[in-house]
């Protein structure tokens, strides 16, 4: 079991962490979100059939964002009742000028263009723009029929042509941040 679960993660940790990464725009939660997909699937590893793995794992980390999304903007409403002297004692929320300068004006507009998107059509265009998913296993990842799938990908394309040129541009943002976690994975220190 240990050999072809690490088959697995190493064949699918780059792709479920990059739709985690854009489905919640931060690299560092994506990468929690990613452990815990593959926390479930060594918890579950004995049901799991072994061809929709892969569907399995976009699945449940969809639903960790969605879950992490959901948590967020509850903490969002608390902390808006938290008076500002409060907030101030725990600390500046701000990025510091090295986290300003990597907001480029490119992952701007991708996150613009992806905000205007709804679930499912934005699910299916990360899945098939960004990580190149066919139809076929986008459909059985989003648990909805291969039509739908097709009229997500083509009414986001027309109503939406910035957001697959804002993918393009924006690649890199989470690419990057993928690479840099891979580096730290395989480095003597985290070993």
């Amino acid at each position: 079991m240990s050999g072809e679960f690490e088959e697995v993660v190493d064949r699918c940790q780059r792709r479920i962490f990059t739709y985690a990464c854009y489905l919640l725009g931060n690299p560092a939660t994506a990468e929690d979100v990613t452990q815990d997909a593959f926390v479930r699937l060594w918890v579950h590893w004995a049901s799991i059939d072994l061809e929709r793995v892969e569907g399995w794992l976009t699945r449940v980390t969809r639903n960790l964002c969605y879950d992490r999304l959901r948590r967020s903007r509850t903490a969002d409403r608390h902390l808006a009742l938290v008076p500002n002297a409060e907030l101030e004692a725990v600390g500046d929320p701000l990025p510091g000028p090295r986290d300003r300068a990597e907001a480029s004006e490119f992952r701007l507009r991708f996150r613009e263009a992806l905000s205007e998107l709804s679930e499912p059509a934005k699910s299916t265009l990360i899945l098939r723009e960004i990580l190149g998913l066919q139809y076929v296993e986008i459909a059985e990842a989003l648990e909805i029929p291969l039509n739908s799938v097709r009229v997500y990908i083509h009414r986001g394309r027309r109503r939406k042509p910035r957001f697959v040129t804002a993918v393009k541009l924006a690649w890199g943002d989470c690419e990057s941040a993928a690479g840099r976690r891979e580096r730290r994975a395989t480095s003597p220190r985290h070993a």
